[in-house]
């Protein structure tokens, strides 16, 4: 079964930026995060939903 979330440091990995860059994206206002406890969760599905907001009106490819 595959992961459906990553952890702060795999989005850190994943977007190739560092981990408090990662830790300041998921503290900004509808940033898609799940709070377990203390564990920060970023839906995947969530997350690419997201990457495509931020890149309307940008460069059309």
């Amino acid at each position: 079964m595959e992961k459906t979330t990553l952890n702060v440091q795999e989005l850190a990995s994943v977007l190739g930026i560092s981990r408090p860059k990662a830790y300041e994206l998921v503290r900004q206002p509808g940033f898609p995060v799940i709070h377990v406890g203390t564990r920060i969760l970023i839906p995947k599905d969530s997350l690419m939903n997201w990457l495509h907001e931020q890149t309307k009106g940008g460069i059309n490819t």
